[in-house]
Protein backbone atom coordinates (compact mmCIF):
# COMPACT_ATOMS: atom_id res chain seq x y z
CA UNK A 1 0.00 0.00 0.00
CA UNK A 2 2.87 2.64 0.83
CA UNK A 3 4.72 1.63 -2.62
CA UNK A 4 1.22 2.26 -4.38
CA UNK A 5 0.69 5.63 -2.37
CA UNK A 6 4.26 6.83 -3.57
CA UNK A 7 4.10 5.87 -6.65
CA UNK A 8 0.84 7.90 -7.16
CA UNK A 9 2.61 10.64 -5.24
CA UNK A 10 5.84 10.43 -8.11
CA UNK A 11 2.67 10.43 -10.97
CA UNK A 12 1.11 13.26 -9.83
CA UNK A 13 4.11 15.14 -9.67
CA UNK A 14 4.72 14.26 -13.35
CA UNK A 15 1.39 15.22 -14.52
CA UNK A 16 1.77 18.34 -12.28
CA UNK A 17 5.26 19.05 -14.20
CA UNK A 18 3.88 18.74 -17.27
CA UNK A 19 0.52 21.02 -16.74
CA UNK A 20 2.99 23.62 -15.49
CA UNK A 21 2.54 25.29 -18.98
CA UNK A 22 -1.07 25.33 -18.98
CA UNK A 23 -0.88 26.81 -14.88
CA UNK A 24 1.34 29.43 -16.13
CA UNK A 25 -1.66 30.62 -18.96
CA UNK A 26 -3.88 30.43 -15.85
CA UNK A 27 -1.90 33.11 -14.14
CA UNK A 28 -3.69 35.43 -16.83
CA UNK A 29 -7.52 34.50 -15.66
CA UNK A 30 -6.30 33.75 -11.91
CA UNK A 31 -9.33 34.73 -9.79
CA UNK A 32 -10.96 32.53 -12.30
CA UNK A 33 -8.61 29.99 -12.58
CA UNK A 34 -7.58 29.70 -8.32
CA UNK A 35 -10.66 28.34 -7.47
CA UNK A 36 -10.38 24.88 -10.13
CA UNK A 37 -6.81 24.33 -9.63
CA UNK A 38 -7.52 24.63 -5.99
CA UNK A 39 -10.20 21.90 -6.22
CA UNK A 40 -7.93 19.92 -8.25
CA UNK A 41 -5.55 19.84 -6.14
CA UNK A 42 -7.86 18.73 -3.18
CA UNK A 43 -8.63 16.05 -5.25
CA UNK A 44 -5.14 15.09 -6.68
CA UNK A 45 -4.41 14.92 -2.21
CA UNK A 46 -7.30 12.50 -1.93
CA UNK A 47 -6.27 10.27 -4.64
CA UNK A 48 -2.91 9.96 -2.74
CA UNK A 49 -4.57 9.32 0.41
CA UNK A 50 -4.88 12.67 2.32
CA UNK A 51 -8.54 13.43 3.98
CA UNK A 52 -9.32 16.79 2.58
CA UNK A 53 -13.16 17.82 1.77
CA UNK A 54 -14.37 18.78 -1.40
CA UNK A 55 -15.61 22.00 -1.92
CA UNK A 56 -17.73 21.78 -5.21
CA UNK A 57 -21.05 19.66 -4.33
CA UNK A 58 -20.81 16.55 -6.77
CA UNK A 59 -24.85 17.05 -8.59
CA UNK A 60 -23.01 20.93 -9.02
CA UNK A 61 -21.62 21.91 -12.68
CA UNK A 62 -17.99 23.98 -12.87
CA UNK A 63 -20.01 26.79 -13.45
CA UNK A 64 -22.75 26.47 -10.81
CA UNK A 65 -20.10 26.11 -8.32
CA UNK A 66 -17.80 29.06 -9.51
CA UNK A 67 -20.34 32.08 -9.75
CA UNK A 68 -20.76 31.70 -5.77
CA UNK A 69 -17.50 30.76 -4.57
CA UNK A 70 -15.79 33.90 -6.17
CA UNK A 71 -17.99 36.01 -4.67
CA UNK A 72 -16.62 34.37 -1.46
CA UNK A 73 -13.68 35.26 1.05
CA UNK A 74 -12.60 32.06 0.92
CA UNK A 75 -11.54 32.30 -2.28
CA UNK A 76 -9.20 35.02 -1.41
CA UNK A 77 -8.00 33.18 1.66
CA UNK A 78 -7.36 29.47 0.72
CA UNK A 79 -7.67 28.97 -3.33
CA UNK A 80 -5.83 31.60 -4.46
CA UNK A 81 -2.59 30.76 -1.52
CA UNK A 82 -3.08 27.28 -2.81
CA UNK A 83 -3.04 28.43 -6.35
CA UNK A 84 -0.01 30.32 -5.82
CA UNK A 85 1.77 26.99 -4.39
CA UNK A 86 0.11 24.56 -7.01
CA UNK A 87 2.09 27.15 -9.81
CA UNK A 88 5.39 27.45 -7.80
CA UNK A 89 5.68 23.62 -6.81
CA UNK A 90 4.81 22.17 -10.36
CA UNK A 91 8.02 24.28 -11.16
CA UNK A 92 10.20 22.51 -9.60
CA UNK A 93 8.69 19.22 -10.16
CA UNK A 94 9.53 20.20 -13.90
CA UNK A 95 12.76 20.71 -13.10
CA UNK A 96 13.80 17.66 -11.16
CA UNK A 97 11.48 15.26 -13.00
CA UNK A 98 13.07 16.47 -16.20
CA UNK A 99 16.56 16.95 -15.12
CA UNK A 100 16.55 14.14 -13.05
CA UNK A 101 14.97 11.03 -14.74
CA UNK A 102 16.67 12.16 -18.26
CA UNK A 103 19.75 12.69 -16.62
CA UNK A 104 19.05 8.92 -15.01
CA UNK A 105 17.76 7.37 -18.01
CA UNK A 106 20.76 8.38 -20.23
CA UNK A 107 23.30 6.84 -17.62
CA UNK A 108 21.54 3.60 -16.99
CA UNK A 109 21.55 3.22 -20.93
CA UNK A 110 24.67 5.01 -21.73
CA UNK A 111 26.48 1.61 -23.00
CA UNK A 112 23.53 1.23 -25.26
CA UNK A 113 24.52 4.72 -26.42
CA UNK A 114 27.91 3.94 -26.43
CA UNK A 115 27.47 0.66 -28.88
CA UNK A 116 25.65 3.36 -31.28
CA UNK A 117 28.61 5.41 -31.00
CA UNK A 118 26.91 8.04 -29.01
CA UNK A 119 28.87 9.14 -25.54
CA UNK A 120 25.64 10.23 -23.67
CA UNK A 121 27.02 13.48 -21.64
CA UNK A 122 24.82 14.05 -18.30
CA UNK A 123 25.97 17.40 -16.83
CA UNK A 124 29.89 17.55 -16.42
CA UNK A 125 30.25 13.58 -16.89
CA UNK A 126 30.74 12.00 -20.45
CA UNK A 127 31.79 8.23 -20.87
CA UNK A 128 35.53 8.02 -22.36
CA UNK A 129 35.62 4.11 -22.55
CA UNK A 130 33.21 1.06 -22.19
CA UNK A 131 33.87 0.83 -18.35
CA UNK A 132 32.95 4.13 -17.49
CA UNK A 133 29.52 3.89 -19.12
CA UNK A 134 29.14 0.08 -17.18
CA UNK A 135 29.87 2.13 -14.22
CA UNK A 136 27.35 5.21 -15.14
CA UNK A 137 24.66 2.72 -14.59
CA UNK A 138 24.48 2.27 -10.79
CA UNK A 139 24.84 5.78 -10.76
CA UNK A 140 22.01 6.28 -13.39
CA UNK A 141 20.04 3.85 -11.02
CA UNK A 142 20.45 6.11 -8.05
CA UNK A 143 19.93 9.23 -9.66
CA UNK A 144 16.68 8.08 -10.37
CA UNK A 145 15.70 6.84 -6.96
CA UNK A 146 16.89 10.21 -5.15
CA UNK A 147 14.82 11.81 -8.43
CA UNK A 148 11.62 10.03 -7.02
CA UNK A 149 12.47 10.64 -3.21
CA UNK A 150 12.66 14.92 -3.99
CA UNK A 151 9.23 13.99 -5.80
CA UNK A 152 7.46 12.36 -3.05
CA UNK A 153 9.08 15.01 -0.89
CA UNK A 154 8.00 17.83 -2.83
CA UNK A 155 4.42 15.78 -2.84
CA UNK A 156 4.12 15.97 1.08
CA UNK A 157 5.37 19.54 1.01
CA UNK A 158 1.87 20.19 -1.26
CA UNK A 159 -0.28 18.51 1.26
CA UNK A 160 1.08 20.28 4.03
CA UNK A 161 0.59 23.41 2.47
CA UNK A 162 -2.56 22.69 1.40
CA UNK A 163 -3.96 21.97 4.66
CA UNK A 164 -2.19 25.04 6.12
CA UNK A 165 -4.04 27.04 3.72
CA UNK A 166 -7.05 25.44 4.41
CA UNK A 167 -6.99 25.40 8.35
CA UNK A 168 -5.51 27.99 9.68
CA UNK A 169 -6.73 30.80 6.90
CA UNK A 170 -9.75 29.60 5.80
CA UNK A 171 -12.04 30.17 9.96
CA UNK A 172 -15.59 31.20 7.45
CA UNK A 173 -15.04 27.52 6.14
CA UNK A 174 -14.83 25.46 9.49
CA UNK A 175 -17.64 27.70 10.89
CA UNK A 176 -19.65 26.72 8.30
CA UNK A 177 -19.36 23.28 8.49
CA UNK A 178 -19.88 23.30 11.88
CA UNK A 179 -23.06 24.93 11.65
CA UNK A 180 -23.73 22.23 8.99
CA UNK A 181 -23.18 19.77 11.66
CA UNK A 182 -25.04 20.82 14.17
CA UNK A 183 -28.32 21.77 11.47
CA UNK A 184 -27.83 18.08 10.59
CA UNK A 185 -28.05 17.51 14.81
CA UNK A 186 -30.97 19.44 14.93
CA UNK A 187 -32.44 18.39 11.90
CA UNK A 188 -32.21 14.71 13.02
CA UNK A 189 -33.89 15.75 16.37
CA UNK A 190 -36.56 17.85 14.97
CA UNK A 191 -37.69 15.16 12.68
CA UNK A 192 -37.68 12.82 15.30
CA UNK A 193 -39.78 15.01 17.31
CA UNK A 194 -42.20 15.50 14.18
CA UNK A 195 -42.38 11.39 13.48
CA UNK A 196 -43.44 11.32 17.78
CA UNK A 197 -46.19 14.03 17.60
CA UNK A 198 -47.54 12.23 14.06
CA UNK A 199 -47.95 9.01 16.19
CA UNK A 200 -49.27 10.22 19.79
CA UNK A 201 -52.08 12.63 17.20
CA UNK A 202 -52.91 9.32 15.73
CA UNK A 203 -53.27 7.55 18.59
CA UNK A 204 -54.74 9.68 20.87
CA UNK A 205 -57.25 11.11 18.28
CA UNK A 206 -58.56 8.87 15.11
CA UNK A 207 -57.27 6.09 17.14
CA UNK A 208 -59.57 5.97 19.96
CA UNK A 209 -62.42 7.41 18.28
CA UNK A 210 -62.48 4.40 15.75
CA UNK A 211 -61.98 1.62 18.56
CA UNK A 212 -65.48 3.37 20.01
CA UNK A 213 -67.03 2.69 16.98
CA UNK A 214 -65.46 -0.49 16.74
CA UNK A 215 -66.94 -1.04 20.17
CA UNK A 216 -70.54 0.72 19.24
CA UNK A 217 -71.16 -1.62 16.41
CA UNK A 218 -70.32 -4.28 18.50
CA UNK A 219 -73.03 -3.51 20.97
CA UNK A 220 -75.08 -2.32 18.35
CA UNK A 221 -75.08 -5.62 16.18
CA UNK A 222 -75.87 -7.38 20.30
CA UNK A 223 -78.76 -5.16 20.48
CA UNK A 224 -79.93 -6.03 17.31
CA UNK A 225 -79.91 -10.07 17.54
CA UNK A 226 -81.03 -10.01 21.09
CA UNK A 227 -84.35 -8.25 20.46
CA UNK A 228 -85.86 -6.60 17.33
CA UNK A 229 -88.23 -4.38 19.87
CA UNK A 230 -85.21 -2.31 21.32
CA UNK A 231 -85.60 0.20 18.23
CA UNK A 232 -84.48 3.15 20.63
CA UNK A 233 -81.16 1.27 22.00
CA UNK A 234 -80.20 0.42 18.19
CA UNK A 235 -80.90 4.15 16.96
CA UNK A 236 -78.93 6.13 19.87
CA UNK A 237 -76.14 3.44 19.36
CA UNK A 238 -76.05 4.03 15.59
CA UNK A 239 -75.53 7.67 16.35
CA UNK A 240 -73.26 7.38 18.83
CA UNK A 241 -70.76 5.14 16.07
CA UNK A 242 -71.39 7.80 13.18
CA UNK A 243 -70.50 10.36 15.39
CA UNK A 244 -67.31 8.68 16.85
CA UNK A 245 -66.68 8.40 13.05
CA UNK A 246 -66.92 11.78 11.99
CA UNK A 247 -64.36 12.67 14.78
CA UNK A 248 -62.58 9.96 13.86
CA UNK A 249 -62.12 11.26 10.19
CA UNK A 250 -62.10 15.05 11.51
CA UNK A 251 -59.40 13.99 13.04
CA UNK A 252 -57.46 12.41 10.55
CA UNK A 253 -58.08 15.20 8.39
CA UNK A 254 -56.27 17.51 10.97
CA UNK A 255 -53.44 15.11 10.92
CA UNK A 256 -53.09 15.16 7.39
CA UNK A 257 -53.41 19.06 6.78
CA UNK A 258 -49.98 19.38 9.45
CA UNK A 259 -48.57 17.37 7.41
CA UNK A 260 -49.30 19.24 4.28
CA UNK A 261 -52.07 21.43 3.97
CA UNK A 262 -54.15 21.00 0.66
CA UNK A 263 -54.95 24.53 -0.11
CA UNK A 264 -50.66 25.02 0.49
CA UNK A 265 -50.43 23.39 -2.93
CA UNK A 266 -53.75 24.35 -4.43
CA UNK A 267 -54.21 28.18 -3.43
CA UNK A 268 -50.88 29.47 -2.48
CA UNK A 269 -49.24 30.95 0.67
CA UNK A 270 -51.38 33.76 1.21
CA UNK A 271 -54.87 31.71 0.91
CA UNK A 272 -53.13 28.98 2.87
CA UNK A 273 -52.00 31.65 6.09
CA UNK A 274 -55.99 33.15 5.79
CA UNK A 275 -57.29 29.50 6.56
CA UNK A 276 -54.91 28.47 9.08
CA UNK A 277 -55.89 31.94 11.01
CA UNK A 278 -59.72 31.57 10.22
CA UNK A 279 -58.93 27.83 12.11
CA UNK A 280 -57.05 28.84 14.63
CA UNK A 281 -58.60 29.57 18.37
CA UNK A 282 -57.18 33.11 18.54
CA UNK A 283 -58.34 36.02 17.20
CA UNK A 284 -55.59 36.73 14.48
CA UNK A 285 -55.44 39.92 12.76
CA UNK A 286 -53.84 38.99 9.48
CA UNK A 287 -51.96 41.48 6.88
CA UNK A 288 -50.62 40.18 3.53
CA UNK A 289 -49.03 42.09 0.73
CA UNK A 290 -47.76 40.61 -2.99
CA UNK A 291 -47.93 37.85 -4.97
CA UNK A 292 -46.54 34.25 -3.75
CA UNK A 293 -46.60 33.35 -7.42
CA UNK A 294 -43.04 33.34 -7.46
CA UNK A 295 -42.54 31.39 -4.14
CA UNK A 296 -41.15 27.50 -4.41
CA UNK A 297 -42.58 24.86 -2.82
CA UNK A 298 -40.29 24.30 -0.15
CA UNK A 299 -39.72 28.15 0.63
CA UNK A 300 -43.90 28.12 0.69
CA UNK A 301 -43.95 25.06 3.20
CA UNK A 302 -41.06 26.69 5.52
CA UNK A 303 -43.25 29.73 5.89
CA UNK A 304 -46.78 28.31 6.65
CA UNK A 305 -45.51 25.81 9.01
CA UNK A 306 -43.34 28.81 10.60
CA UNK A 307 -46.98 30.89 11.16
CA UNK A 308 -48.47 27.44 12.35
CA UNK A 309 -46.08 26.42 14.78
CA UNK A 310 -46.14 30.39 16.19
CA UNK A 311 -50.15 30.48 16.68
CA UNK A 312 -50.22 26.99 18.18
CA UNK A 313 -47.31 28.67 21.40
CA UNK A 314 -49.46 31.24 21.47
CA UNK A 315 -52.71 29.59 21.85
CA UNK A 316 -50.92 27.23 24.65
CA UNK A 317 -48.12 29.85 26.39
CA UNK A 318 -48.85 33.33 25.85
CA UNK A 319 -51.86 33.23 27.76
CA UNK A 320 -53.58 36.24 25.50
CA UNK A 321 -56.65 35.13 22.69
CA UNK A 322 -55.15 37.01 19.80
CA UNK A 323 -51.97 37.60 17.11
CA UNK A 324 -51.05 40.14 14.85
CA UNK A 325 -49.25 37.84 11.36
CA UNK A 326 -48.13 40.33 8.48
CA UNK A 327 -46.64 38.47 5.26
CA UNK A 328 -45.12 40.27 2.36
CA UNK A 329 -44.31 38.45 -0.41
CA UNK A 330 -41.83 39.27 -3.32
CA UNK A 331 -40.37 38.16 -6.43
CA UNK A 332 -37.08 38.02 -4.65
CA UNK A 333 -37.88 36.77 -1.40
CA UNK A 334 -40.61 36.30 1.65
CA UNK A 335 -41.04 37.92 4.94
CA UNK A 336 -43.47 36.78 7.93
CA UNK A 337 -44.13 38.44 11.07
CA UNK A 338 -46.27 36.77 14.18
CA UNK A 339 -46.51 38.76 17.50
CA UNK A 340 -48.62 38.40 20.31
CA UNK A 341 -48.60 40.41 23.53
CA UNK A 342 -48.54 37.58 26.01
CA UNK A 343 -46.05 36.53 28.85
CA UNK A 344 -42.96 35.96 26.34
CA UNK A 345 -39.81 33.96 27.83
CA UNK A 346 -40.07 32.17 24.43
CA UNK A 347 -36.65 30.13 23.71
CA UNK A 348 -35.66 28.07 20.46
CA UNK A 349 -34.77 24.75 22.67
CA UNK A 350 -33.01 21.41 21.07
CA UNK A 351 -35.79 19.44 19.76
CA UNK A 352 -38.66 21.13 19.91
CA UNK A 353 -40.78 22.63 17.62
CA UNK A 354 -39.01 25.88 16.87
CA UNK A 355 -35.45 24.45 16.62
CA UNK A 356 -36.97 22.54 13.75
CA UNK A 357 -38.37 24.81 11.76
CA UNK A 358 -35.72 26.97 12.21
CA UNK A 359 -33.71 24.51 10.79
CA UNK A 360 -36.30 24.22 8.06
CA UNK A 361 -35.88 27.98 7.17
CA UNK A 362 -32.55 27.30 6.99
CA UNK A 363 -32.69 24.30 4.88
CA UNK A 364 -34.06 27.04 2.28
CA UNK A 365 -31.77 29.57 2.81
CA UNK A 366 -33.76 31.62 4.83
CA UNK A 367 -33.96 32.52 8.68
CA UNK A 368 -36.11 32.53 11.87
CA UNK A 369 -35.71 34.33 15.10
CA UNK A 370 -37.91 34.74 18.11
CA UNK A 371 -37.59 38.05 20.18
CA UNK A 372 -39.54 36.97 23.47
CA UNK A 373 -38.54 39.04 26.76
CA UNK A 374 -40.63 38.15 29.58
CA UNK A 375 -43.80 40.11 30.15
CA UNK A 376 -43.16 41.86 26.75
CA UNK A 377 -44.62 39.68 24.21
CA UNK A 378 -43.35 36.94 21.46
CA UNK A 379 -42.61 38.35 18.30
CA UNK A 380 -41.29 35.56 15.62
CA UNK A 381 -39.81 36.48 12.40
CA UNK A 382 -39.50 34.77 9.54
CA UNK A 383 -37.31 35.34 5.55
CA UNK A 384 -36.03 33.56 2.75
CA UNK A 385 -35.51 33.94 -0.79
CA UNK A 386 -38.47 32.65 -2.99
CA UNK A 387 -36.28 30.35 -4.51
CA UNK A 388 -33.88 27.97 -2.70
CA UNK A 389 -30.24 28.61 -3.14
CA UNK A 390 -29.78 24.80 -4.09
Amino acid sequence: MAQIRIARRVLTECIAAMAFPILLLSILVAPVSAPVVAETDRSRARWCGVETMPLKPSDHSWAQWLAPRLRSRSMWRTDLPVFVTVVLLSALSLLVAFFGFIGAAALVFSPVFWLFGIAAQVGPFTPESVGETLLAMPAGIVLGAVTTTVLTGTSFLRDLLLRVFSRSRDPDLLAKLEELRTSRASLTAAFEFERQRIERDLHDGAQQELVAVVMRLGMLEATATATAADQERIVRLARQAQAHAERALERLRDTVRDIHPRELSDLGLIVAVRELAARSPLRVELTSTGDDAQLSSPTATAVYFTVSEALTNISKHAGVGNARIDLRCATTDVHVRVHDDGVGGARIDTGSGLAGLRERMRSVGGNLEILSPPGGGTLVVASAPSQPPW
